[in-house]
């Protein structure tokens, strides 16, 4: 057998990135030996380094291989499946965000108070800081958080102020861009903006109480148990319980060991790790029992609960949602002009609602299910019993519904009246347009100048195009038109400008650009 001993004597968040686990496997294996099977054990000058993989698996060992599939293709689960008990878990089966879960009658046990005195559990999901907002890709885990709390439980938002600077390989081909704690802590401001509009908050995280005796939620950052940990005890204390062969087995570490080009380091190796402690020391400060998440993470959250189990003797749960495709196979949240963002500055509600207005007859009714509260037996016997044109019914109350959660319902009038007035055939054509829905830029007499702002540059700036190539494709093939009091002209060259003349036609001092049929912006000019 093989026998691997790391020794590390410089602080791992500065230097572990030069390590790739495909450059240990190649300097401490020879040719031939190296297998991804029970290969490794600890040396015994570093018993706490790697776990011995000689000891025969238990029940508890292999959870995650007898549980990795959909739960729905277990048999020995139906009858569990039929007569849940708790309100959360039936209405993650009933809305369809139910994939895997670790102990799926004991954690139904748990929610419905029927394991212990207290009646509010808590669970957590986690948010990596990886950018200043959140994109509709993780508004799945939003809604299971909120479903959680109207449940009357208590959920608790985590964001990875510590495992952002390592960095999560799941689902990727190469390494993410290191940030800095400053890009971090700017990030983490963004994307708790998102939190408050979908759950009530606790006043001071501070005061929760452990068991929880709230549904209030609790908004917690890794960072602050992370940061200080002292590499080596951390190593001898948890590294011995993590054993090489089976996070080898994981499949976002399979992916990227087959990639000589995107490398994985040891830091990014480290993450499942580090994801798994936090777990345990959420349920050390909040009583936390569950981990929700999606099926990318199922490896890393088994890894949690068992690191509970082994250390703290923990009754830990796991569950997860199916990662959401679009009927045609795509990843829910991308679109042609780029990420579907949830803060408003990054993308306006106009073109949220729109987003969501353009999903296609297949997925609406599923979308419906996992996106608004609606009643599923409202979705059931009146959304998805509606043929041809009227889907299009189905749609516009699924944007109705999903801009109303993120943007209030406020927003939804502006948008309606500029949906009618814009893309409706109307018999006065040159009627003027309401825009108050449209995202805008404002520019000055000063920043027109002569020359005018390029329509390509403008195009950008009102997020219509993801690139100034995708616009320059747009213009040549007749795409972009520029509309001033209701009067259409199509912009049929690339070097067009908008020029102080073309507000001094408009009664409002507005110039609206349309790229395609349903996407439109306004150049407001201001002294």
């Amino acid at each position: 057998m093989l026998s691997v001993a790391v020794v590390c004597l410089f602080h791992p968040s500065r230097m572990i990135t030069a390590f790739t686990f495909q450059s240990a496997i190649r300097r401490f294996a020879r040719p031939g030996l190296w297998t991804v099977q029970r290969s490794i054990t600890s040396s015994p000058a570093s018993p706490g380094l790697f776990a011995s993989t000689a000891e025969p698996a238990t029940d508890d060992d292999i959870i995650a291989d007898a549980s990795s599939s959909s739960i729905y293709d277990n048999d020995d689960q139906r009858d569990i499946l039929n007569n849940l008990q708790s309100e959360f878990l039936q209405t993650m089966r009933d809305r369809g965000f139910l994939h895997q879960c670790t102990n799926l009658q004991g954690l139904d046990e748990l929610l419905s108070g029927k394991k212990g005195d207290n009646k509010v559990a808590s669970a957590y999901l986690g948010f990596d800081a990886t950018a200043d907002s959140l994109h509709v890709g993780s508004l799945l885990q939003i809604m299971i958080l909120r479903h959680f709390q109207k449940a009357g439980h208590c959920p608790v938002v985590l964001v990875g102020g510590g495992t952002s600077k390592v960095g999560d390989p799941t689902g990727k081909d190469e390494s993410r861009v290191l940030l800095t704690e400053e890009i971090v802590a700017q990030n983490i401001k963004g994307i708790s903006s998102v939190f408050d509009k979908f759950l009530e908050f606790a006043d001071d995280a501070a005061s929760a109480t452990s068991p929880p005796t709230s549904n209030k939620a609790i908004l917690v950052n890794n960072n602050d148990w992370l940061a200080d940990l002292n590499y080596l005890e951390f190593l001898r204390d948890y590294g011995r319980y993590f054993t090489i062969n089976r996070m080898l087995s994981f499949d976002s570490v399979k992916l990227r060991l087959a990639r000589d080009k995107a490398p994985l380091s040891f830091l990014e190796f480290n993450y499942m790790i580090l994801q798994s402690y936090d777990f345990l020391e959420l349920h050390r400060r909040y009583n936390t029992q569950l981990q929700l998440g999606g099926s990318d993470q199922w490896g890393n959250m088994v890894s949690g609960v068992e690191l509970g189990r082994r250390v703290d003797g923990a009754e830990l749960y796991c569950l997860t949602a199916p990662l959401i495709t679009t009927s045609d196979g795509k990843k829910m949240g991308k679109t042609a002009n780029g990420a579907v963002w949830l803060n408003a500055d990054r993308l306006s509600p106009y073109d949220y609602w729109q987003f969501w207005r353009n999903t296609s007859d297949e997925d609406v009714v599923r979308f419906l299910k996992l996106f608004t509260e609606l009643p599923v037996s409202y979705i059931d016997e009146k959304l998805a019993t509606l043929k041809g044109k009227d889907i299009n019914k189905a749609k516009i109350v699924l944007a109705d519904e999903a801009t109303k959660l993120l943007h209030g319902e406020d927003c939804l009038p502006a948008i309606h009246e500029t949906i009618e007035n814009m893309f409706q055939q109307k018999e006065n054509k040159s009627s003027s347009l309401s825009t108050e829905g449209l995202e805008r830029v404002i520019v000055s007499a000063a920043d027109i100048g002569d020359d005018g702002i390029r329509v390509i540059d403008l195009l950008a700036d009102l997020k219509l195009v993801p690139s100034k190539k995708e616009g320059r494709r747009m213009i040549s093939g007749g795409g972009v038109r520029m509309v001033i009091d209701g009067n259409e002209t199509k912009i049929t060259e690339e070097t067009a400008a908008v020029v102080l003349a073309d507000f001094g036609q408009s009664d409002n001092r507005e110039v609206v650009l349309r790229a395609g049929k349903k996407r439109a912006g306004v150049v407001e000019l201001q002294e």
